[in-house]
């Protein structure tokens, strides 16, 4: 396990300052070490809250200072020297009224009633609200979920790639090939099978490396795997070991069960992509023209009572209706890449 410059200090300081309060209550969380076992994450307990909160303070201090940075040295040069709205029309009706005293080198022409804005209490609350509170507390909900959120990235790979590892195995046994065999094979190809091929290799490390027996090594790949479907995968094939079945069979078994699976998922897909297809039709093609010809007739005949400007019909055209498409497109292309091999 190699720790980043960033990690080692973190770990450092938080243990400097708590003396060692955080690494023993880091350590006697079985949770934490459960999950960062499930989300590949090669850190300590205690390394990961430590870093968690050295990021959540230097989030929070870092916020905090550019909050009195943006008031105190921004606003004042910026904002506070635009004109107020409330002094512009003043300042129009004595220019009109008195076109005498106009003062051309002189701010507003020297206009007595120019008044500058004034960045008040009220968005200066608003400013310290958002840039310090729920900016970081946005922030340190993310540092804390990222190993679970790990988690879940690993679990879809996995529920989607064991349906192929499945029938590589039972494609393996059924040439009579050992399970050791079977998960180095599985191993050497994490190009094909993903997150599955990583679980193989722990399960041939734990084999070959350090000399566990087969039931131990797959009781250990069970606690490590993040997905439902490769929990059930292996602690299946722990239980047949267990119970003295065939191993053949199993495999078999669970690579016909999986690919129904699969099917099933990918229908569930299709049928998704064809209801967006469907939905696309009317409101990225159908409505749009209706739209189009509804503005332009209300833009003929409309009157004093209402008006329609060509703005808007701009607006419209140019830039409603190609957004649809463009939402459309990623929201598809969004769909896709969940599926993607």
């Amino acid at each position: 396990m190699v720790l980043s410059t960033w990690e080692r200090w973190c770990t450092r300081v938080v243990n400097a300052f708590s003396a060692g309060s955080v690494k023993k209550r880091a350590r006697a969380d079985p949770d934490l070490a459960n999950t960062l076992a499930k989300a590949r994450m090669q850190i300590a307990p205690e390394v990961y809250r430590s870093t968690v909160l050295v990021a959540t303070i230097v989030t929070y201090g870092a916020c905090i200072a550019a909050a009195f940075f943006i008031r105190a040295v921004v606003m004042p040069v910026t904002y506070e020297q635009m004109q107020a709205p409330s002094s512009m029309e003043e300042c129009r009706k004595w220019e009109t009224v008195h076109p005498e005293e106009i003062i051309i080198d002189a701010v507003a022409y020297g206009c007595p009633y120019y008044e500058t804005r004034v960045f008040g209490i009220a968005p200066t609350i608003i400013l310290f609200v958002v840039l310090g509170f729920f900016i970081p507390f946005g922030l340190q909900k993310m540092y804390n979920g990222r190993a679970k959120g790990e988690v879940k990235r690993r679990a879809a790979n996995q529920e989607k790639y064991l349906p192929y590892a499945a029938s590589y195995t039972a494609a393996m046994s059924a040439a009579n090939a050992t399970p050791m065999r079977i998960f180095r094979s599985l191993a050497q190809a994490e190009d094909l099978y993903g997150e599955i091929a990583h679980d193989s290799a722990m399960v041939y490390r734990d084999l070959n490396v350090l000399g566990y027996d087969l039931l131990t090594a797959i009781r250990s790949a069970v606690e490590r795997s993040a997905s439902l479907w490769a929990t059930e995968f292996f602690q299946g094939m722990a239980g047949t070991l267990s119970s003295g079945g065939n191993l053949k069979l199993y495999f078999l078994n669970r690579a016909e069960h999986y690919m129904r699976e699969n099917r099933t998922r990918l229908q569930e897909f299709l049928e998704t992509l064809s209801m967006m297809a469907e939905s696309y039709i009317v409101v990225a093609v159908a409505m749009p023209l209706f739209l189009i010809v509804m503005l332009v007739i209300m833009y003929w005949v409309s009157g004093s009572g209402s008006s329609m400007s060509d703005g808007f019909i701009y607006t419209v055209v140019l830039g409603v209706i190609p957004m649809i498409h463009v939402a459309y497109s990623l929201l598809v292309w969004m769909m896709s890449e969940e599926q993607k091999m």
